[in-house]
């Protein structure tokens, strides 16, 4: 009897247990009841001065506005430091970073040699997308036949120019169709005063770019070249030039560290060929009350021979890291940040996306203050690579930076840096 009484205890405990135990369960299933957030899913980038630049925090809002759900976390490096961070990174087992923004376009062939970058052929064709957005800037990045980075942004060559200094000098404003011949004879119209109150017909950065560019405008030639014999012309012009003061001294804008923002912005020249990302830069300043003169821009110059809106450019890839261990999460931030709503966003911060689509150039040059008259630097038919995409391009450059240098500064003539430029690349693309 007393056993029966146990026992029929222990099923009642058991009973109520059991249905305790129901109803939390189903409690946890009701649909009334809030529903446990998830893990957010993460993503890391690497980017370039975060801090002083919209250009990356403009896309990560942007892509999380649309993904609430996903966390981004920037890694940021300073400019300079930035490609020595990036191969340390790289170079680990990790599976961060995610997601690469490539400074310079041409590292992405050192990457994907060293397996580093996720192919994305096969991404483009599942989602269909319309590569054409990027007036021929894709095509320009691939490597072997194949896709491993699309164009975040592109930016190519324009020229700038004061027209309050055009319109006192009383000279037409800069034609959208100018061989680089007429260019140095308007800048020599342009040319007056001497002194701290001297205004250069037009300014060269103490960038190599700024004789090379013109040079390879016509897609015939590139910065590695076996004879750079096609440079002659372009450097005889830039020191025939300087010899008559027609624009600045090399040694003296390189000896004083001179920017060109300063030089345009404090009005010492009436013209200067800059890449399209300036523009944003004076838009910023004319905001701010720093540019109180009315400007220009227009189609950079181009040889005799070579049609109008050829011109010279760079852009900036955008990758996946071949290790990221969420690979679909990371094509849906790259898809997002080189497509046309993103490219929007940028262009409504005065910077140049690589989309290049109707709706993102209206968007720009609708942009207060752009000048009315400046749609044309938008009218470009080409821009070849500045730098060509090949494992050789970081040291080559090196060699014609150093050349230029002595070219400019008169230690060396044209011819000798040209034959030491021959020789020193043979000697670097033979190794």
């Amino acid at each position: 009897m007393r056993f029966k009484k146990i026992l029929t205890s222990i099923l009642l405990v058991s009973t109520l247990v059991t249905m305790l135990g129901g109803c939390g369960a189903g409690n946890s299933q009701s649909a009334t009841e809030p529903k446990k957030d998830k893990s957010k899913q993460k993503l890391t980038v690497t980017t370039w001065d975060s801090d002083t630049t919209p250009q990356f925090k403009t896309i990560v809002e942007g892509f999380k506005k649309e993904n609430p759900d996903i966390e981004v976390e920037i890694v940021d490096t300073a400019a300079n430091d930035y490609n020595n961070k990036l191969t340390v990174m790289l170079a680990s087992a990790d599976s961060d970073p995610d997601i690469i923004f490539v400074k310079d376009a041409h590292a992405q062939f050192t990457m994907k040699e060293k397996g580093q970058l996720l192919k994305l052929d096969d991404y483009i064709q599942k989602d269909n997308i319309n590569l054409s957005i990027y007036k021929g800037a894709a095509e320009k990045l691939k490597i072997d036949e194949s896709y491993y980075t699309l164009p975040y942004r592109q930016d190519w060559y324009a020229l700038f120019y004061n027209k309050d200094i055009f319109d006192k000098a009383g000279v037409q404003y800069p034609k959208n169709d100018m061989t680089w011949d007429e260019y140095e004879q308007l800048a020599r119209k342009l040319t007056s005063g001497d002194g701290n109150n001297k205004i250069y017909g037009s300014h060269n950065h103490i960038w190599s770019a700024m004789v090379t560019n013109w040079a390879v405008q016509d897609g015939n030639n590139t910065r590695i070249a076996s004879d750079y014999s096609f440079l002659k012309p372009y450097y005889e012009q830039a020191l025939r030039m300087q010899k008559d003061g027609i624009i600045q001294n090399y040694a003296n804008l390189k000896t004083g560290n001179i920017h060109y923002i300063s030089v345009f912005e404090q009005q010492q020249c009436a013209m200067l060929p800059m890449g399209t990302w300036f523009i944003g830069t004076l838009l910023k300043e004319q905001e701010a009350g720093k540019v109180k003169f009315n400007w220009g821009v227009t189609r950079i110059p181009h040889p005799a021979g070579v049609e109008a809106g050829n011109s010279v450019g760079s852009i900036t890839p955008i990758a996946i890291n071949a290790k990221t261990d969420v690979p679909e999460l990371s094509w849906k931030f790259v898809k997002f940040a080189t497509s046309e709503e993103a490219g929007k966003l940028l262009a409504e911060k005065g910077m140049i996306p690589g989309a290049q689509t109707e709706a993102i150039v209206s968007k720009f040059t609708s942009m207060p203050n752009f000048p009315k008259d400046g749609k044309d630097a938008f009218d470009i038919k080409n821009a070849v690579l500045d730098k060509p995409l090949n494992k050789n391009s970081a040291s080559v450059d090196r060699v014609i930076d150093e050349e230029h240098d002595l070219i400019m500064i008169g230690e060396e003539d044209i011819d000798t840096g040209i034959k030491n430029m021959n020789e020193r690349v043979k000697e670097i693309v033979n190794k």
